[in-house]
Protein backbone atom coordinates (compact mmCIF):
# COMPACT_ATOMS: atom_id res chain seq x y z
CA UNK A 1 0.00 0.00 0.00
CA UNK A 2 1.40 3.42 -0.89
CA UNK A 3 1.74 6.41 1.44
CA UNK A 4 -1.08 8.42 -0.17
CA UNK A 5 -3.58 5.58 0.35
CA UNK A 6 -2.43 5.09 3.96
CA UNK A 7 -2.86 8.81 4.63
CA UNK A 8 -6.33 8.77 3.10
CA UNK A 9 -7.35 5.82 5.27
CA UNK A 10 -5.91 7.42 8.42
CA UNK A 11 -7.70 10.69 7.65
CA UNK A 12 -11.03 8.88 7.23
CA UNK A 13 -10.75 6.32 10.04
CA UNK A 14 -13.01 6.60 13.07
CA UNK A 15 -10.97 7.38 16.21
CA UNK A 16 -12.44 7.56 19.71
CA UNK A 17 -10.96 9.39 22.70
CA UNK A 18 -9.36 7.03 25.23
CA UNK A 19 -11.14 8.40 28.30
CA UNK A 20 -9.46 6.04 30.74
CA UNK A 21 -6.04 7.63 30.23
CA UNK A 22 -6.44 11.38 30.88
CA UNK A 23 -2.73 11.77 31.70
CA UNK A 24 -1.82 10.29 28.32
CA UNK A 25 -4.41 11.81 25.95
CA UNK A 26 -4.85 9.81 22.77
CA UNK A 27 -7.46 8.28 20.50
CA UNK A 28 -7.94 4.76 19.23
CA UNK A 29 -9.49 3.12 16.22
CA UNK A 30 -10.90 -0.39 16.62
CA UNK A 31 -10.22 -2.91 13.87
CA UNK A 32 -13.87 -3.96 13.73
CA UNK A 33 -14.96 -0.38 12.91
CA UNK A 34 -12.97 -0.41 9.66
CA UNK A 35 -15.04 -1.22 6.58
CA UNK A 36 -12.27 -3.38 5.18
CA UNK A 37 -10.08 -5.56 7.41
CA UNK A 38 -7.37 -5.73 4.73
CA UNK A 39 -7.12 -1.93 4.79
CA UNK A 40 -6.63 -2.00 8.57
CA UNK A 41 -3.93 -4.68 8.26
CA UNK A 42 -2.20 -2.86 5.40
CA UNK A 43 -2.14 0.42 7.34
CA UNK A 44 -0.73 -1.29 10.44
CA UNK A 45 1.91 -3.05 8.36
CA UNK A 46 2.81 0.25 6.64
CA UNK A 47 3.25 1.91 10.04
CA UNK A 48 5.47 -0.94 11.22
CA UNK A 49 7.55 -0.86 8.02
CA UNK A 50 7.89 2.94 7.81
CA UNK A 51 7.70 4.13 11.40
CA UNK A 52 10.45 4.91 13.88
CA UNK A 53 11.24 3.03 17.08
CA UNK A 54 10.87 5.06 20.25
CA UNK A 55 10.78 4.25 23.93
CA UNK A 56 7.68 4.92 26.01
CA UNK A 57 8.44 4.19 29.63
CA UNK A 58 10.12 0.79 29.58
CA UNK A 59 8.80 -0.43 26.23
CA UNK A 60 9.70 0.32 22.61
CA UNK A 61 6.96 1.05 20.08
CA UNK A 62 6.99 1.89 16.38
CA UNK A 63 5.48 5.32 15.71
CA UNK A 64 4.44 6.76 12.37
CA UNK A 65 4.26 10.55 12.19
CA UNK A 66 1.71 12.15 9.91
CA UNK A 67 -0.25 15.40 9.83
CA UNK A 68 0.39 16.47 13.43
CA UNK A 69 -0.20 13.03 14.95
CA UNK A 70 1.79 9.94 15.79
CA UNK A 71 0.22 6.53 15.18
CA UNK A 72 1.13 3.20 16.79
CA UNK A 73 -0.09 -0.22 17.83
CA UNK A 74 0.92 -2.32 20.80
CA UNK A 75 2.98 -4.59 18.51
CA UNK A 76 0.81 -7.71 18.62
CA UNK A 77 0.48 -9.95 15.52
CA UNK A 78 -2.07 -9.02 12.85
CA UNK A 79 -3.42 -12.55 12.46
CA UNK A 80 -7.02 -13.25 13.43
CA UNK A 81 -5.97 -16.72 14.57
CA UNK A 82 -3.81 -15.33 17.35
CA UNK A 83 -5.56 -14.50 20.66
CA UNK A 84 -3.33 -11.46 21.11
CA UNK A 85 -3.93 -10.05 17.64
CA UNK A 86 -3.70 -6.35 16.86
CA UNK A 87 -7.14 -4.80 17.00
CA UNK A 88 -6.38 -1.23 18.11
CA UNK A 89 -4.61 1.56 16.23
CA UNK A 90 -3.72 4.53 18.45
CA UNK A 91 -3.00 8.14 17.65
CA UNK A 92 -1.89 11.14 19.70
CA UNK A 93 -1.14 14.74 18.90
CA UNK A 94 2.54 15.47 18.51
Amino acid sequence: MDKDKVHELLDNAHFKLAKTMPKNPHWYSHRERWLNDKDFCDVVQFIRDNGVKERFWKKTFIYYYYNGYKYWTMGNPLSYTDRTKTYILNKAEI
